[in-house]
């Protein structure tokens, strides 16, 4: 007789849902019974309409072409993010993906940059990389790895795409992989004697036996945290955002491949360009502003004509203190909660999944290894916390003043972590990263320097070119970066090129 297969329960749909179980289908196979649990009733947030690499990662890992994954989502390359207002009123920079300038005498460029601003030869930062030049003119191409040398073998790339339309091909490519999914609201969850999570039952009164139970609910965390009683760690007072307002807004050209965040006066709002429309949103710390006010500075901050009303979404920065308990593990916003401003929240998700798969049981689903739990659970708070830091810097580093918000977060105590980062660059530049943290030495420098955390000095091994050859250095970069700009096709003509454009 056949031995039954294990049973792997995802409660929740939505993005979170459908990426596990999209992933879940391509790796085990037929090894386990999937079964996908989730309400038409509940909505789900759904602002997660940009990303950072790994998704290019996890749809290759699916074997989804990517142009027709732009073409189902309405999608579009992404360059870099535009920050307006951050560091005082009137500045912008650009934190681009990939390469900054190009590295001489073993050094990072920036070391180089900061001497040529003190001896008035450098010109602003997002001159010397392409994927900060490039957006500004809606240029965008693929990377051309067989143009060794040149800045444009190496252009690093992400993508904005319809949250909502992704989650629906993810679901078409799981079912049509033996993902069963049952549509119902979940009104009780039965835990086993022994700890851990026997079953789930449905409004209809279904019930729905489980070996291993995945959490996609969302902030409720309706496994995770309402059953088992996880623990969250609150981060309001690092990240005192809680709530955002998203609209969509009609298209526009051109068709800038860079995501815009531009900040108000108690939080910021974001600008996502999508081939069918703009997504639109912002978010705010509600102890500093009232909804209605929040809504119509987002309305009035719009490129394009409105396509619904504003809807608002309340949140809790933080994530929760245990991610796998027992036989339960949480994936998504059950997860904890970081805002969007750099885009992460999908990079989570897809790092839970590969996560939970690299530690997936042996033998009985039902009783994980205390051990795996454990190292999963530290790696996760690890990577959950490196990115706060991130994120908690763009509002520490500010010099704004012009509101109660901005000074509360200019004066605001930090995490020590992030702490030690801002003395050692203010000191000479320097950034130091443990090697699993998710952002580079790059990202670091462009928001440091972009919001105004000029170093007191450089390294001094970049003193060793001569004034003329630092000069002729930095011009050289320059030139080259503008060259590869001109050779780059206007973004939207590229997606026509290849495909990409929905019809």
């Amino acid at each position: 007789m056949t031995a039954p297969r294990p049973r792997v329960v995802i409660v929740g749909g939505g993005t979170a849902g459908w990426m596990t179980a999209a992933a879940f289908a391509r790796s085990l196979g037929g090894r386990c019974q999937l079964t996908l649990v989730e309400s038409d009733e509940i909505g789900t947030i759904g602002v997660g309409e940009a990303s950072i690499p790994n998704l290019i990662e996890f749809n290759r890992a699916l074997g989804l072409d990517e142009n027709e994954f732009l073409r189902e989502t309405g999608g579009s390359f992404k360059l870099g993010i535009e920050f307006v207002n951050w560091g005082a009123l009137g500045e912008r920079y650009i934190h681009g993906f990939g390469q900054l300038g190009a590295a001489a005498q073993g050094l990072p460029f920036h070391h180089f940059w900061l001497r040529g601003r003190q001896q008035g030869c450098a010109t602003e930062l997002g001159d010397y990389a392409l994927n900060t030049a490039a957006p500004r003119a809606a240029r965008f191409m693929r990377a051309r790895p067989d143009m060794a040398g040149s800045p444009l073998a190496e252009l690093a790339l992400r993508f904005h795409f319809d949250a909502s339309r992704y989650a629906a091909f993810l679901r078409r490519y799981a079912e049509g992989r033996g993902v069963v999914r049952l549509e119902g609201r979940v009104s009780q969850v039965t835990r086993r004697a022994e700890g851990g999570i026997a079953a789930i039952e449905l409004a209809n009164g279904h019930r729905i036996d489980g070996d291993f139970f995945i959490d996609c609910s969302g902030q409720r965390g309706l496994l995770i945290q309402q059953t088992l009683q996880a623990g969250f760690e609150d981060w309001r007072h690092w990240l005192p955002c809680d709530r955002a307002l998203a609209v969509p807004s009609s298209a526009a050209e051109p068709l800038l491949p860079m995501t815009r965040a531009t900040a108000h006066s108690a939080g910021w709002q974001w600008r996502i360009p999508l081939q069918h429309r703009i997504g639109n949103g912002h978010v705010y710390a509600g102890a500093f502003m009232p909804d209605d006010e929040a809504a119509a500075l987002l309305l009035a901050h719009l490129d394009t004509a409105p396509l619904a009303e504003p809807r608002l979404i309340h949140f809790r920065t933080g994530r929760a203190r245990q991610f796998w308990m027992d036989n339960c593990v949480a994936v998504g916003l059950s997860s904890g909660f970081l805002e969007p401003l750099e885009s992460t929240s999908i990079h989570l998700i897809h790092m839970a999944v590969a996560r939970i798969l690299d530690f997936f049981p042996q033998g009985d689903l039902a009783h994980p290894d205390p051990a795996d739990i454990a190292e999963y659970n530290a790696l996760t708070a690890r990577e959950y916390d490196n990115i706060r830091d991130f994120l908690v810097l763009h509002y520490k580093l500010t010099r704004r003043e012009d509101s109660e918000f901005w000074r509360y977060c200019r004066a605001m105590p930090v995490p020590d972590t992030l702490q030690r980062k801002l003395d050692l660059f203010a000191a000479n530049g320097r950034v130091i990263r443990h090697s699993d943290e998710l952002f580079a030495e790059t990202s670091w420098v462009q928001v440091m320097l972009g919001q105004g955390l000029m170093p007191r000095g450089h390294h001094p091994f970049a003193d060793q070119l001569s004034e003329p050859e630092l000069r002729d250095y930095l011009d050289h970069v320059r030139q080259v970066i503008q060259r590869c700009v001109q050779a780059m096709p206007d973004h939207t003509d590229y997606l026509r090129s290849q495909g990409a454009l929905a019809a």
